[in-house]
């Protein structure tokens, strides 16, 4: 959850930006078995149902100070982006809790938050809403979201005919424009063209030295390198180690291969 204003940096900068206490969440499985019966004339089809409980995570502790840049690592299904989710405000955890200081930009899901029949700019228009944005801060806004998207002459075209690069640019550019303090970011770097993902890095690089806090997901040791110096790597939806950023890597291919 995020804290009222009272608790920004303004009013408390001796606190973290992120504190995770003891986090875990959990999921309903329902599997279905079938069974067939064989009569003489006919096969009757029955379905059991099973319940089970997944534990995307279970136990996760740890504090991110004002201005530190963190990668979340870890093998697909280890609990990244439903960590970021919940940091994030749109998802609530099973147990635990979250507490965040800061106005939040996230990229979390593709396409997360936007319409499809809405049009590039409708979507932009009504996504600054959401985050907070008046009218007029929106308007003034909008002409350095599109470029920064490079998306001028589709701006006007509804989302369901963007591709995916397309619907990331667009994504990423609402996230850094609302002026956030902290930016929470899931595989931002894996979508797109090769120039419009170093564009995207060089302003994340940009925000880290205007001190924001910037935490993200991403499968690129290159990225990580360039954009952090701590590293927290989850297996399984348990922290399995939270260090430098070079130490965490070496650990983790190492544990790969």
């Amino acid at each position: 959850m995020s804290l009222p204003d009272s608790a920004s940096p303004s009013t408390g900068t001796d606190k973290p930006a992120v504190r995770v206490h003891h986090l875990a969440k959990s999921y309903v499985l329902q599997r279905q078995r079938r069974y067939l019966l064989h009569a003489a004339l006919r096969k009757l089809a029955l379905r059991g149902k099973q319940r089970e409980v997944f534990w995307a995570l279970e136990d996760v502790s740890f504090e991110i100070e004002r201005g530190d840049t963190v990668a979340f690592l870890g093998t697909n299904g280890a609990g990244k982006s439903t960590l970021l989710s919940i940091i994030a405000g749109t998802m609530c955890p099973s147990r635990g809790t979250v507490e965040v200081r800061g106005r939040i930009g996230a990229l979390l899901e593709l396409g997360a938050g936007f319409h499809p029949d809405l049009t590039g700019r409708e979507n932009i228009e009504l996504n600054a809403a959401l985050l907070g944005m008046d009218g007029d801060q929106i308007e003034r806004l909008l002409p350095s979201i599109i470029a920064f998207a490079e998306l001028d002459e589709f701006i006007d075209v509804p989302l369901r005919s963007y591709s995916s690069g397309m619907q990331m640019r667009l994504g990423f550019s609402v996230a850094i424009h609302i002026d956030p303090e902290i930016l929470v970011m899931d595989e931002v770097f894996a979508v797109g063209d090769q120039r419009f993902q170093r564009k995207c890095i060089e302003r994340t690089q940009a925000m880290i030295k205007e001190g924001k806090t910037v935490l993200f997901v991403s499968h690129s040791p290159d990225a990580i390198r360039r954009l952090c110096r701590r590293v927290i790597w989850l297996r399984n939806g348990r922290v399995e180690m939270d260090g430098p950023t070079e130490d965490v890597l070496a650990a983790y291919t190492k544990a790969a291969g």
